[in-house]
Parts: structure tokens; sequence; C-alpha cells
């Protein structure tokens, strides 16, 4: 547990407190997108050195990766720096949507991640995880899981795009990681929860 702690703190103060002070530091001396630009590479900055250390580029890493090359594109197509503030959550609302969407086929989206991340990598234990789909009960904890999990995502994207429209841009930084980690953290610790209580009612 504290090494999960000591990892979201390190993670915390590297997505947000130094592009906090970044940003502080040296608006004063360029225009705000510059300052902006330059207090948004620290974390991409971080999973690069990741990505030299390790050899690989984590789910993470590229998400971050992608959403500030979307958000530059779209403040050079005629947007504002409030779109560079925002990028993360175009991933939000994307992934929410798909989960949303997931329900409408037989097995939703979190079945397949539960699948993929959770089980051990071996035709009896994925065989075993398969066969659980014909328990009502998993079968309603999975889609409640993906109901919950969909809406949240949506949740931090409109309260995000709430904040940066109300704070300003130093504002906005120093509390906006706050709130993304929050509303995954919450999401995280109500799905283990969840979990527990689905595996007591198939125990029985």
């Amino acid at each position: 547990m504290s090494k999960i702690v000591r990892g979201i703190v390190i993670t915390l103060i590297i997505n947000g407190i130094i592009p906090y002070f970044v940003y502080v530091l040296l608006k004063p001396h360029m225009t705000s997108f510059a300052a902006l630009s330059a207090a948004t590479l620290i974390p991409l900055l971080d999973n690069l050195i990741h990505l030299i250390r390790h050899k690989k580029l984590d789910a993470f890493a590229g998400m971050m990766l992608f959403t500030f090359i979307l958000g530059i594109l779209l403040i050079l197509m005629g947007g504002d720096e409030r779109l560079l503030l925002i990028r993360e959550s175009f991933v939000t609302v994307a992934v929410g949507l798909l989960f949303l969407v997931s329900l409408l086929f037989r097995r939703p989206l979190i079945y397949y991640l539960a699948l993929r991340f959770t089980v051990p990598d071996n035709a009896a234990d994925q065989a075993a995880f398969a066969a659980k789909w014909e328990l009502p009960s998993f079968r309603t904890a999975i889609r409640l899981i993906t109901w919950v999990w969909g809406l949240l995502l949506l949740a931090e994207a409109i309260v995000r795009t709430v904040l940066v429209y109300e704070l300003s841009t130093a504002q906005f930084l120093a509390v906006s990681h706050f709130v993304f980690y929050g509303f995954i953290g919450a999401a995280i610790l109500w799905t283990v929860s969840i979990r527990r209580r689905a595996a007591k009612h198939m125990a029985k």
C-alpha cells in the first residue's frame, strides 16, 4: 500500500505541482500559451525518461503524448489555450462513451479489460473467467461497473471543463490533476468494493 501511495504522490507532483510552478515562474517572461506549453511538457519529459529506461511506452505515457499533440493542433487550428489545459479530458470523454456504448453489446468493455488485465494468461483461468458470465450476479456486476466507469469519466470531463472556464490558468493547473485522480481513485475504490461483494455473492 505504501508503494501505491508513494506512486500516487510522485505522479501528482510531476503532473500537477511542478507544471504549476513552471507556469507561474515563466508567465511573466513570455506569453501565457508559451508558458503553459512549457509547463505541460514536464509530464511528457517524465514519460520520455520512462521510455528510455524501460524501452516501452505505457498506456498513460501514450495518452499524455496523444492528448498534448491533439491540444496543440486544436489551438493552432483556432482554439484557445483552454483546450491544452483539458487535453486529458478528450481521452476520458472518448473512453467514457466507449464504456457506455459497449453496454449495447452482449459483453461490455469492462469484461474484456478484466479478462486482459486480471486473469492469468492461460487457457484454464481464462475459460473459468468466461464461465462466470453465465452467472446472473456476475453479469450484473460487470454491467454496473461499466455504467459507473462510463458516467464517472464523463463527469470528470464536465467538471474539468467547467473549472477551466471558472479558474485562472494557474489555479486550474494547481487543482486539475487532483480532480482527475480523485475521480479515477473513486472509481477504482468503488470497483474493488463491488468486486468483493460480487465474489461473496457468487461464493454463496
